[in-house]
């Protein structure tokens, strides 16, 4: 990249980026503990709020009404039941021209064992050996405030858009994506969106969906001396088990070119299993609890009705499962899977500033998680993709971090994504 490549503009926006104060933002957000559904989380939106007001944005902060939310046709589900939660959208610029969104989420997931962390120290906000420590530091408060010092660079640098940016700060996401849910509903859109997650700065325009299931078992239980006397639920779980492991491998062998990278890009895993009230006793109950991959292009209702055929099948050859059947229900965050046409233009234009400033297309794929992604291009039409600092391996791992040249990076290529996508006036 040469400086004759960019234009004055985009010259004078790059110059003004304050690496130091995006630093000292996101130790000082990582500070606040803002699990999923705490306290915290609506906590951290009131911080946030008064750095973008701070910074020159119009802020819309509200509470979000939970039970209608909750009760709309379209609601994402849960897994954290929630009595309060804040919205959270920033505005700036003022011109009539396209409206380029940039969300992220202010959520983290627990941080698991404290003692796997360096001085047990989950939220230590600290930058050291290149990188900035804390849990949600790479999924994803880095990403969120490079949002915001993209556009503090452009306002620094005295320059006007043609259109605007909203910063979207959004709860929930972790557990199935509430607050964009909710900022949706609320009426802020854009004409295309970028969702500055963890891509270790690749362009993911496609993300898979996840649902989470639970089954439950019954058996008959008796005195474990006499075992074959009762039914026991694990035994009963065995075919089952063997059953989903062999859908998952016909679910995988069909492959999408967005998601060949992937070994498993459509993951069907059973995460827990409860059996038994008794060491002693046949177990007469089972609960097992899982998640299914939802595939691009197919809807979470063709997906939960391919297990359900599975699970009753296994069932029918069964005696005593044919008069007992397994329960099947879905519960928490229902994730379908979304994609952007990878010809939109969107694609191209954060793909040739990454490469104007780095000197290489950014590699594009898809991802093999769900995201708020689907929720954008589905309920609200808009063109998203995912490009952010980070490698998603350190996302919910102990000592979470995210490398200062990521953060850069992403931050300067936002720079020339928002004044090529909004214009500058003047």
């Amino acid at each position: 990249m040469t400086d004759a490549s960019l234009t004055s503009h985009e010259q004078r926006a790059l110059s003004q980026l304050d690496e130091g104060a995006l630093l000292a933002c996101l130790e000082a957000l990582l500070r606040i503990p803002s699990v999923t559904g705490s306290a915290e989380e609506n906590d951290a939106q009131v911080w946030f709020e008064k750095q973008l007001s701070s910074h020159g944005f119009e802020t819309d902060l509200w509470e979000i009404p939970l039970a209608e939310t909750c009760a709309h046709p379209d609601f994402p589900g849960w897994e954290v039941a929630r009595t309060k939660a804040l919205g959270l959208v920033g505005t700036w610029g003022d011109g009539d021209g396209k409206t380029l969104v940039l969300n992220g989420h202010i959520d983290v997931v627990p941080p698991g064992d404290v003692a796997q962390w360096r001085d047990q120290n989950p939220y230590p906000g600290q930058t050291r050996d290149g990188a900035v420590f804390g849990r949600g530091a790479c999924d994803m408060k880095g990403g969120l405030v490079c949002n915001l010092f993209a556009v503090d660079a452009i306002r620094r640098a005295g320059l006007r858009l043609n259109g605007k940016v909203l910063i979207e700060s959004v709860v929930g996401e972790e557990d199935g994506g509430l607050g964009t849910f909710a900022t949706l509903l609320r009426g802020h859109r854009g004409d295309a969106a970028i969702i500055t997650e963890p891509t270790d700065l690749a362009i993911i325009p496609a993300c898979a969906g996840a649902l989470t299931f639970r089954l439950t078992f019954t058996g008959r239980s008796t005195h474990a001396s006499v075992r074959k006397e009762g039914v026991s639920t694990l035994e009963k779980f065995w075919p089952v088990w063997s059953a989903l492991q062999e859908l998952e491998a016909r679910r995988n062998a069909k492959g999408h070119p967005l998601m060949t990278r992937f070994e498993l890009p459509y993951p069907l895993s059973v995460g827990t299993v409860r059996a038994g009230d008794w060491p002693s006793s046949v177990p007469d109950t089972l609960t097992a609890e899982g998640r299914l991959g939802v595939a691009l292009g197919e809807t979470p209702a063709d997906a939960r009705a391919e297990l359900e055929q599975v699970i009753a099948q296994v069932c029918a050859r069964d005696p005593w499962l044919a008069e007992h059947p397994v329960g099947v229900s879905w519960f928490g965050g229902q994730f379908a899977s979304g994609a952007t046409d990878t010809r939109h233009p969107l694609i191209g234009l954060v793909s040739d500033a990454h490469a104007d400033l780095n000197g290489t297309k950014p590699d594009l794929h898809g991802a093999p998680y769900g995201s708020d992604l689907r929720l954008m291009v589905g309920l609200g039409q808009i063109p998203t993709l995912h490009y952010g600092p980070g490698n998603v391996k350190h996302a919910h791992a102990p000592n979470e971090h995210v490398p200062v040249a990521h953060l850069r990076a992403v931050a300067r290529t936002l720079i020339l994504a928002i004044l090529r996508f909004c214009g500058t006036a003047g």
